[in-house]
């Protein structure tokens, strides 16, 4: 994607002045105007409702919420994308509607004031404030959670000012209109997963909690569990030998598959790969497993079993499945762990050799790719 970097979109922020922020094309495949809450004026809101033309949002972080007291615009969110809208505010005092640009405005400074209080704020009103996720876009890879940390990493208050780019047509801007747009008015374009992959490089986000030996069918391996900071998930090192920065270190890293890991379901070769893999670094006599949980939020059987099974009958052929691909918050978090083991250079065991972006910025590099399967399979 041409479009511009981080540290410039930050500057950007800090200077007062706009972004576009793109989402993922998996996503919405939008273009959000962004400008820190900080910043807001009564021009940017006026550029916001000309140009960009769609709703104006104040983006805030988890704790500016709770200073507010607002709630939830409905008890239980169905929008597809889980987009946190609160109750719409204007700031208490003003005489006539707030919708003028000057009034919301006023109306966002007055909601991320320093001393400001939950009767400062009326409801309904025309801003509409949106709640970010703790954790940001590491956790929701969205433009609320993206404009709340691009304005925490400038320095200012975790809070920003969203709008949507519609084109003359009425419809939703696509990244070449947004660059066209954003090249007219002289404003950068970044990408949510740009500023994912610049956080998951800067900020540690890992810390290892438990540590022992291991026996295994293969021999002694050191067990190290891993906690995330993001999400509370635990995930697990096997590692033999000495290991370190001085030489190439052979390198597994293998996805959770509850059924097939534990309980030996063939619907994956899931199982067979992780032995495969833990007999290869034995034979070695020296390696890493990184074993990585995969999507957080599958923490239970029943929804692996639902993944598995999906809603067919009892007795009826399972459906085939498919191992998702790593995204780069699994990958962010594998390389902060490696980084903490003091691993530098690898020789990454696997049949299916899929090169990151951004390796490099975790102090890794790839030596060599190592086929996984035996020769005579």
């Amino acid at each position: 994607m041409p479009t511009s970097g981080i540290e410039d979109a930050i500057d950007q922020i800090r200077r007062g002045r706009m972004v576009i922020l793109v989402d993922d094309e998996d996503r919405e495949n939008e273009g959000d105007l962004v400008i820190a809450a900080d910043k807001a004026t009564p021009e940017s809101i006026h550029f916001m409702a000309s140009f960009a033309r769609g709703l104006i949002c104040l983006t805030l972080a988890p704790e500016l919420l709770d200073k507010l007291a607002l709630v939830p615009m409905v008890r239980n969110n169905k929008a597809p994308l889980g987009t946190a809208f609160t109750n719409s505010i204007d700031a208490a005092g003003l005489k006539r509607p707030g919708i003028s640009a000057q009034d919301r405005a006023y109306t966002i400074q007055t909601a991320i004031a320093d001393g400001v209080k939950p009767q400062d704020l009326v409801s309904p009103g025309y801003v509409f404030p949106l709640g970010a996720r703790r954790g940001g876009v590491l956790v929701r890879s969205g433009q609320t959670e993206g404009s709340v940390d691009l304005a925490r990493l400038a320095g200012l208050k975790p809070a920003g000012v969203i709008c949507e780019v519609m084109g003359p047509d009425g419809e939703m801007s696509r990244l070449p209109d947004l660059l066209e747009f954003g090249a007219k008015h002289q404003i950068p374009v970044v990408s949510v997963a740009d500023l994912i992959e610049y956080r998951m490089q800067k900020e540690s986000f890992v810390h290892c909690v438990a540590q022992a030996n291991l026996p295994t069918e293969y021999g002694k391996f050191e067990i190290l569990a891993y906690q995330s900071d993001l999400d509370d998930s635990t995930h697990i090192v096997l590692r033999l030998g000495k290991i370190g920065p001085h030489k190439p270190s052979l390198l597994r890293v293998h996805r959770a598959d509850l059924l097939s890991d534990v309980f030996g379901v063939q619907l994956t070769r899931s199982r067979h790969k992780l032995d495969l893999a833990m007999r290869r670094i034995a034979q070695e006599g020296e390696g890493i497993l990184l074993y990585l949980r995969g999507d957080t939020r599958d923490n239970s059987v029943v929804e692996h079993l639902s993944k598995y099974c999906g809603t067919a009958p009892l007795g009826a052929a399972p459906k085939s499945v498919r191992g998702s691909d790593m995204g780069f918050r699994d990958f962010g978090i594998g390389a902060q762990i490696l980084s903490h083991l003091g691993v530098r250079s690898l020789r990454v065991l696997t049949d299916h050799p899929i090169p990151f972006k951004g390796l490099s910025g975790f102090g890794l590099d790839i030596a060599e790719w190592v086929p996984l399967k035996e020769e005579t399979e």
